[in-house]
């Protein structure tokens, strides 16, 4: 007999009509996916029956389904489910190729906002990952201080070199200390070795270090490597420097030209996120006199402390609210006659002075503590965290928003498609699941992109964020987060157009009326959150700018330009003064000094000094204190930076007693409550510890220098002297205008002459004040970055909609051009629907754009005002991108045969 398939389909279907858990949209359905794997298999070759049998066997077995609850009917049925989406995937890519620049629209839409939200997500992930490599990292706490002298605020992150022994003794909460102390570069060579190798960033550390972080060492001993005097550790990078392939461990280099130091433990480089990532040597505490100082004064050791497991923060708090009473002020009272507790706090409440101590976790230090004295690294901002955090939603946000607006633009090609398919049976919800099936494959399409653009662009991103980011393709972590962003993306975006589409009335559609969907005002009001974001970072991405640029033209009060800074000039040693004066023979240098301290990123070195009149009767009044910046320098300091004396007189040679002489800033001298000219002739002292007060030596205010910026332009100018001498570091070199090249290789050439072996290092003093806004120029390149996908994604917005109107508004654009319209006139008439929305956008974004950025601004002292006419760029940018992107869609609508546009109807 030969087999009739219509009859065994019918049949088939039968079982499923007469069960309540069916409707009739359901099955139909069923039997259209059916027909369709029958189709397929005849295609292959089967015949009719072979055909059915192995499409039946999909869907599972089906006698008895009718007896059967509805439950068990599902479960035997769960091979039809399986089946139905696999056809739900083969319509969807059937689509895309018969749509192809709209797929890629859709595609490289969703692609570039989850690359933009990637790139962000990486990034906060590595600043919110900051120091927690270490062993019990949420144990781990900074010891800081908080000081007020004379009114002015300082914040250090360091301690007093007691503080540790302190701790660790009378602290019970405490299970272990470590103290660092500021060391900055140094040079290192083998014995035998001529050339010396610069390792810029160096610090001894106490032997419990290794110990108390977690760090194990690749060779040696992490419990005895720095126990003794002389000693230090490398990392593998910097024994590589040294040694080559050869092993650094038990060998010696000579350090600065002068001690020996012998080699006991090699580590692994530090971590990126880590405070420590720059450093590369470390040198035992002992090796320096003053690491068992009993000085209070000593602010120049950092110092991490370990709680016990059950201890907390709150208990290390409340100890050291007590050190200043009683530890500090008894050790002052040693040497400060009269001086008392009760004393003390009379003194702190009238004049309003400070000192305190506070702890920081390790963890918290990068993003939630400011720039701190004595740093290791420049620290980030949690509020930096918090606007790109909003910028990756955002940038979601948009993607997703273009993905309804240009599957909503393309609806009106497929409403015929969903009126015939409803007609012939299927029910909204499968509709639905078709569309959230599309836009899911969609996402998956654009997740693949993504990484691909992730990938190429990271190397950039990384040198303009500073980072070492990779992505972690091996973490499960990770694609399980991806993987279920891009479900919940896809799922999100498609359920617009999904219920949107799903929703056509099939009698509506197939008759004509389809071009009169709702959903404007939805469509619209997206369009204008997408602006209003877009202009927002417009706005943010020129203020930031223009703080940058502000802070490299502001008059600093002193000379940047055509400065160069020679370091390690130290190393010189007996030929330095040699080397000075056969630099200053050079044609094109104009003037030449020696210092270690330079008004950009260099040594910051403090001091407290007491006025003779802080002794009455050979008693020394503690409050009179003041803590003033010292740097030592020469007589031609002040000329080659340019630095104005506007009372006194700068050092000079002429004058013998110069060497007992001080130079104040004004910012000092207000401290001192007296003007400049009566400042001249004070008598200061730094050598108040001395029991014998009468033979205290002074120094005697010789000149005052007007105020000039030596540290960030986020700080107001601290008190500030300046005295003859100290151990140079650094030569300045004023060059006049020429060839630069030539001048360097000349003084290259002699200090290869006279320094024979010792490596010869320079740059532009204008470079490394920019390197202090850094972080700042970082962050404005990063706006801009974001700001141009941003608007990149919101043109792509922009143009669905349009492409939408265009279609929507047909029959209107025909009338009009029957009646008259010339081309420019309807172009004016679309066109100016979209500036209105923009226009919408940027009202919002300008108050929303100048609140946030003035907020930001108030981290720096000085500072540029938000204008109007910033607003206005922002908002002129958005219009005229708005009209870039429009205008193809108006004018190709408004040349359109009026004939077309009519003829639907």
């Amino acid at each position: 007999m030969k087999f009739d398939l219509e009859k065994a389909i019918n049949q088939w279907l039968k079982t499923f009509r007469k069960h309540k858990a069916f409707d009739d949209g359901s099955v139909r359905e069923m039997e259209v996916h059916l027909r369709d794997h029958i189709d397929d298999l005849l295609a292959e070759g089967y015949s009719e029956q072979e055909a059915f049998n192995f499409a039946v066997d999909e869907f599972g077995e089906i006698e008895g389904v009718a007896d059967q609850e509805f439950m068990h009917v599902k479960r035997r049925t769960s091979f039809a489910g399986i089946h139905i989406y696999r056809n739900y995937l083969k319509i969807a890519l059937r689509g895309f190729t018969r749509q192809p620049f709209f797929t890629f629209l859709n595609i490289f839409g969703l692609a570039i906002g989850m690359a933009g939200s990637l790139l962000i997500a990486l990034y906060i992930h590595d600043e919110l990952s900051f120091d927690k490599m270490f062993a019990d990292a949420d144990r781990i706490y900074r010891v800081n201080i908080d000081n007020q002298t004379s009114g002015e605020y300082k914040e250090y992150a360091s301690a007093p070199g007691p503080m540790g022994g302190v701790l660790i003794q009378d602290c019970p909460q405490v299970e272990q200390v470590t103290r660092f102390r500021e060391v900055r570069s140094i040079l290192l060579k083998r014995p035998e070795a001529t050339l010396n190798i610069k390792e810029k960033y160096v610090t001894a550390v106490d032997s419990t270090f290794f110990e108390m972080f977690g760090i194990d060492l690749l060779e040696g001993d992490s419990k005895t490597a720095l126990k003794e005097p002389n000693t230090l550790v490398l990392t593998k990078s910097a024994a590589r420097n040294l040694f080559g392939n050869e092993s650094a461990l038990d060998q010696e280099l000579l350090m600065n030209n002068d001690k020996l130091y012998k080699i006991t433990g090699i580590i692994d480089n530090l971590p990126a996120n880590s405070f420590l990532r720059s450093y590369s040597v470390f040198i035992s505490m002992e090796s320096f006199e003053d690491a068992k100082t009993t000085a209070w004064n000593t602010w120049y050791f950092p110092t991490f402390v370990k709680l016990h497991k059950d201890a907390k923060a709150d208990d290390l708090q409340r100890f050291l609210s007590t050190v200043k009473e009683n530890y500090l002020i008894p050790w002052a009272m040693t040497f400060v006659p009269g001086l008392t507790i009760e004393k003390a706090r009379a003194d702190e409440e009238q004049t309003g002075n400070f000192m305190r101590f506070n702890a920081t976790a390790l963890p918290d230090i990068r993003l939630y503590t400011s720039n701190r004295e004595g740093d290791f690294n420049q620290n980030s901002d949690i509020k930096n965290v918090y606007i790109l955090g909003c910028i990756g939603v955002f940038l979601m946000f948009m993607a997703s928003v273009n993905f309804m607006n240009l599957s909503t633009a393309h609806s009106l090609k497929r409403a015929k498609e969903v009126g015939v398919r409803k007609v012939l049976g299927s029910g909204r919800l499968s509709l639905v699941r078709q569309f959230l099936t599309e836009s899911v494959l969609i996402s998956c399409f654009a997740l693949v992109l993504a990484l691909v653009i992730v990938a190429g662009v990271l190397p950039l991103f990384n040198t303009l964020a500073a980072k070492s980011i990779i992505i972690p393709l091996t973490s499960p972590l990770f694609w399980a987060m991806v993987i279920s962003g891009v479900l919940i993306l896809g799922l999100l975006s498609g359920s617009y157009p999904a219920f949107f589409l799903s929703g056509f009335a099939p009698a509506r559609v197939l008759k004509g009326g389809y071009n009169k969907v709702s959903g404007g005002r939805i469509r619209n009001g997206l369009v204008v959150v997408q602006f209003t974001i877009s202009v927002f970072l417009i706005i943010g991405s020129i203020v930031v700018f223009q703080q940058v640029k502000f802070i490299q033209n502001k008059d600093l009060g002193f000379q940047k330009d055509q400065i160069l800074v020679l370091d390690d000039v130290s190393a010189a040693g007996k030929q330095l003064e040699p080397f000075r004066e056969e630099i200053k023979r050079i044609s094109q240098v104009k003037q030449v000094s020696l210092s270690s301290y330079l008004p950009t990123p260099s040594r910051r070195s403090g001091t407290t000094f007491f006025t003779e009149g802080s002794f009455v009767d050979g008693v020394l009044n503690s409050e009179k204190g003041l803590i003033i910046g010292k740097w030592g320098i020469d007589y031609d300091y002040a000329p080659i930076l340019g630095l104005e004396i506007i009372a006194g007189r700068n050092f000079s040679e002429a004058h013998v007693t110069d060497s007992s002489a001080i130079i104040l800033n004004e910012t000092a001298v207000a401290m001192l409550d007296v003007s400049p000219e009566e400042a001249i002739g004070m008598r200061l002292t730094e050598d108040f510890h001395r029991q014998d007060k009468e033979n205290m030596e002074y120094l005697t205010i010789v000149g005052v220098v007007k105020d000039f910026h030596f540290e960030s332009l986020k700080n107001n100018i601290g008190a500030l002297s300046m005295t003859l001498g100290g151990n140079p570091e650094k030569m300045i070199v004023k060059l006049s205008s020429g060839n630069f090249t030539d001048a360097i290789s000349q003084i290259e050439e002699v200090w290869r002459s006279l320094v024979q072996g010792q490596p010869f290092s320079y740059y532009f003093m204008d470079e490394s004040f920019n390197e202090t806004y850094k972080a700042e120029l970082r962050l404005g390149n990063i706006f801009l970055t974001f700001t141009v996908l941003s608007i990149l994604i919101a043109c792509l917005g922009l143009f669905g909609l349009a492409s939408f109107n265009a279609e929507k508004r047909s029959k209107e654009i025909g009338i009009r051009k029957v009646l008259g319209a010339s081309v420019r006139q309807v172009t004016y008439q679309l066109t100016g629907d979209f500036l209105k929305l923009v226009a919408v956008a940027i009202a919002l974004a300008m108050p929303l754009g100048w609140f946030i950025m003035v907020k930001w601004l108030e981290e720096f002292t000085y500072r540029v005002e938000v204008t109007w006419w910033m607003l206005a760029v922002a908002g002129l940018v958005a219009v005229s991108i708005s009209i870039i992107t429009v205008s193809y869609q108006s004018i190709k609508a408004a040349m359109m045969n009026p004939v077309k546009g009519l003829r639907s109807e």
